[in-house]
């Protein structure tokens, strides 16, 4: 699942795609017949699909070409949006990036392999690499898309709108870029986190348990998991608002 501008996308068992809540540019309507879909990705106003044959779908607004894939995008392992660019994961563990390009952040930086995971944030871009390193590129006006020094051992990464988190294999968290709300720094003692969100400003992350640790809202309770919430399996942060998939 992801979320977008005041909208969302959640993808079923059965490779289905279905959207909701705001609908201008058509960003919530997934193509009919969509059934064999393996990942989603929600811009702020155009949305992704990856397809289990290795191609993509993309749909919404087009203003600045971020639904308009490249030419013969295939072998996709991976896909990610945030604002108006779109990234895309290959089986080389290559990137390729389109759209909004106003601070580098739909252009990879040259001769970047070895990647397994990426994720894209307003105007930033961040990808792991095999080894545990993490790259960024693209606007860093709050130090969002330079990763600390000497960080390693990372196995999730997530970026939101002017911050950036790692999740490490000790189960500790790490974040960097704008702090003004306390979104790049975890709850001391976090030291079990399974997955990891970002959101504009907050983060959350899944603990072993199942329960969800969140950080770093404003006044809108972004911040604030609903009481009671366990047997957490999922997350996805947007502005303002949040999706958790429970067990």
């Amino acid at each position: 699942m992801s979320i977008g501008w005041g909208y969302a996308l959640a993808l079923k068992s059965d490779g289905t795609v279905v959207g909701w809540g705001r609908n201008d540019y058509g960003k919530a309507t997934p193509p009919v017949n969509l059934h064999d879909a393996t990942a989603v990705a929600a811009g702020w106003n155009h949305s992704l699909v990856l397809r289990k044959d290795g191609t993509v779908i993309s749909w919404g607004n087009n203003d600045h070409g971020q639904a308009d894939r490249p030419p013969a995008l295939f072998g996709v392992t991976a896909v990610a949006a945030r604002g108006d660019h779109s990234l895309a994961l290959k089986q080389d563990g290559t990137v390729i990036g389109w759209g909004d390009n106003n601070s580098g952040q739909a252009q990879p930086p040259s001769g970047l392999t070895g990647v397994t995971a990426i994720a894209a944030g307003s105007s930033h871009s961040l990808a792991l690499k095999g080894d545990g390193t993490v790259v960024g590129w693209g606007s860093n006006n709050s130090g969002q898309a330079q990763p600390p020094s000497g960080l390693t051992g990372v196995t999730a990464i997530a970026a939101g709108f002017g911050h950036s988190l790692a999740l490490k294999r000790d189960g500790t968290v790490v974040g960097w870029g704008d702090n003004s709300a306390g979104g790049t720094t975890p709850p001391p003692g976090l030291s079990d986190a399974t997955a990891i969100a970002a959101g504009c400003p907050h983060s959350m992350a899944i603990k072993a348990d199942g329960t969800l640790v969140s950080w770093g809202g404003r006044a809108d309770g972004a911040d604030i998991p609903p009481p009671g919430l366990t047997t957490v399996s999922a997350i996805a942060a947007g502005c303002g608002e949040n999706l958790a998939v429970r067990r």
